[in-house]
């Protein structure tokens, strides 16, 4: 009995609250119903009820500076302020120009919806499209301007985007010679790059090493240093680096006004042909933007450069040592000027100490 009481008592008070909690809630507000409603309250109760929620508004804005409206809420939005003279002075969430981008987005969506066409159907015929891919496939040389004047004989009229839509599937693409990787594969023998490196001394001068570089052995040829690079400076190191007829027959070079008239009559005396690597593709001349980046990377910036002779002196141990000593990815791991390997016993071997101990060369001990 008094297990039962107890029950009917705890569910009447559970009753009593779900009552509480819905007669102090706020009512649910509809857009529609709201605005039917104020159709029958006088102006001065409207003014006031405008002035207090703006009020509410002002206070919400300085809290959320970024609130998040549903399609819904923006297409109402839109709409309203379309029938509101002062719809600038009434934005208080957000901004004039966000309204707008919404309205002109709603006019691509409404103009896309109302172009639309009418049927999925194909305008072109079969036979058409046949024709198009048979004349396509049969005069390679011909473009879609050449095509629709044909069809235009035979009194059949296609636009030039139709035409270019039905050609391309149809036409095997054309045979085409060798791209630059390919070219520098074939003719890395034959080749030659070069570039500056720019480098900061200690008294935050600017010193410049100019590096040529062999593409089939990844051998640096030559390397000279300078504060003041100029088209004559950059000619003699392009003499001193072919002595005795040893030169490519292709040098790469970028469009630095360093490589000048000289420097391209030097190039032409010795029978070399320069290829101009395009602007902003550094990828033209990729072997040697990589070792640009190895020497920086590996030497210079772990170093305080004192002057011209230090710096002199660093890139010359660093080129021994990537000359003779360095493993290469780009040509199976082997070294550019190895010398013979000696078979150690017993995995024994000897470590050489490269700049300072900055890297070590290892070899056998026979």
């Amino acid at each position: 009995m008094v297990g039962s009481l107890q029950k009917f008592v705890n569910q009447g008070f559970a009753r009593f609250q779900k009552w509480l909690l819905k007669i102090t809630n706020p009512a649910k507000s509809s857009q529609l119903l709201e605005t039917l409603s104020d159709l029958t309250r006088s102006k001065s109760e409207l003014v006031v009820e405008n002035a207090f929620l703006r009020q509410q508004l002002i206070v919400l804005n300085r809290q959320v500076k970024r609130p998040v409206f549903k399609p819904f809420d923006r297409v109402l939005l839109v709409i309203l302020a379309s029938h509101l003279k002062g719809w600038k002075q009434a934005l208080l969430i957000l901004k004039p120009d966000t309204l707008l981008r919404w309205h002109r987005a709603g006019f691509t969506l409404f103009w896309k919806f109302k172009s639309r066409p009418k049927s999925y159907k194909p305008r072109i015929g079969i036979e058409i499209k046949e024709l198009i891919e048979k004349m396509a496939r049969e005069n390679p040389l011909w473009g879609s301007e050449r095509i629709r004047g044909e069809l235009l004989k035979l009194n059949i009229k296609v636009s030039k985007r139709s035409i270019l839509k039905y050609m391309q599937p149809a036409r095997s693409p054309r045979p085409t010679g060798q791209n630059w990787k390919s070219f520098l594969k074939n003719h890395a023998g034959d080749i030659w790059s070069c570039d500056f490196l720019s480098i900061t001394d200690i008294f935050f001068g600017q010193l410049y090493a100019f590096f040529l570089i062999e593409h089939s052995s990844r051998r640096i040829i030559h390397f000279g240093i300078t504060r003041h690079p100029t088209d004559e400076w950059t000619a003699q190191q392009l003499r001193e680096a072919t002595p005795f007829g040893e030169r490519p027959k292709y040098l790469i070079r970028d469009n630095d006004r360093k490589f000048g008239s000289e420097f391209e009559r030097v190039a032409n005396g010795a029978g070399i042909k320069v290829l101009k690597t395009p602007i902003a593709a550094p990828k033209s001349n990729a072997i040697c933007e990589r070792m640009l980046g190895s020497v920086r990377r590996e030497c210079v910036d772990h170093f305080l450069i004192l002057g011209e002779k230090h710096l002199q002196k660093t890139l010359k141990a660093y080129r021994d040592y990537y000359n003779g000593k360095r493993p290469h990815q780009g040509i199976g791991q082997t070294i550019p000027q190895a010398e013979k390997p000696s078979t150690p016993q017993s995995g024994k071997s000897i470590s050489i100490p490269v700049l300072g101990g900055l890297h070590h060369a290892y070899s056998g001990v026979a």
